[in-house]
């Protein structure tokens, strides 16, 4: 530890540690260079988007042992960097996580950002929204941020997951817009309607779930599986969102690689699939008057 001196130096033996652990990545970044670059930054309290003026900056005694100490977690515990450093970004927002919620990663969130555009032409007219599995709360407080006159419900059946939430809630001072619920999904909502509810429930299926790598085995199971072909909750979804929208809402929903499953097991739905950073086959849309 005593030979590395600069950050360079910290980044280089981070990539190799990361690279030798065979490392699965996917919580934040998908590859050991952006991992390394990022717990380095925040372990030394810098800009996480300013590397570059920092790289020949020698460090403290106690600066290199906190790094070593992060970095080592990360590639003996196989923790996903956002539980080490207790946070989470969806874009330019910060979340606080642990290991009681899921990181968040959803495609829904890029969507919130663009206000849903074009299907929402006016973003002042939703005045109730709901985020079914909300885990950390990070899509609710996305859809009161940018839905500005929206009373937003948020509902996980996980009393530890709605903690997480209601700390994130608080940090950024919606607990007068947004209502966390513990709730088996509609459950705890049963005479409410929405003019918008958006859902990134579990989806991963029965066969994807026995060959997860060691980094997501510590997230909660149950905010990551949904039986056999991993559409459980997506079913109960499609068959009880109608009766909680106002006319002219929308559903939105994040199925993950399931939208073959998805139309295969319901070839009558008219899925309009929202385009994402990462395509087309991750998240569907359909209207109050579209649901069965």
């Amino acid at each position: 530890m005593n030979e590395l001196i600069t950050v360079r130096d910290w980044l280089r033996y981070a990539v190799s540690r990361f690279t030798a652990a065979k490392l699965s990545f996917g919580h934040g970044s998908d590859n050991a260079w952006d991992e390394a670059a990022y717990l380095v930054l925040h372990t030394l309290a810098l800009p996480l988007d300013r590397l570059e003026p920092f790289l020949d900056a020698r460090l403290l005694p106690e600066e290199r042992e906190k790094l070593h100490v992060i970095i080592g977690r990360r590639a003996d515990e196989r923790l996903p960097a956002a539980y080490l450093t207790h946070e989470a970004w969806l874009g330019e927002h910060r979340f606080y996580v642990d290991e009681r919620v899921i990181v968040p990663r959803s495609f829904i969130a890029e969507l919130l950002q663009e206000q849903l555009a074009p299907w929402i032409d006016d973003p002042w007219r939703i005045g109730s929204a709901l985020d079914l599995c909300t885990g950390s709360g990070c899509l609710a407080i996305l859809t009161a941020l940018y839905f500005p006159e929206a009373q937003v419900d948020a509902i996980d059946l996980s009393p530890e997951a709605l903690e997480v939430a209601r700390r994130n809630v608080d940090d950024y001072e919606l607990a007068d817009r947004v209502r966390l619920v513990q709730s088996n999904l509609f459950a705890g909502v049963a005479r409410q309607r929405y003019d918008l509810i958006v859902s990134n429930p579990p989806y991963v299926n029965a066969e994807s779930v026995a060959a997860l790598p060691a980094e997501y085995l510590h997230e909660p199971e149950m905010a990551l599986g949904s039986g056999q072909d991993g559409l459980d909750a997506t079913r109960v979804i499609l068959a009880e969102a109608k009766a909680h929208l106002n006319p002219g809402g929308l559903l939105i929903v994040e199925i993950g690689h399931n939208r073959d499953a998805l139309e295969t097991a319901f070839p009558g739905l008219p899925f309009t699939w929202l385009e994402t950073s990462g395509g087309d086959q991750f998240v569907f849309m359909l209207r109050e008057e579209e649901l069965p």
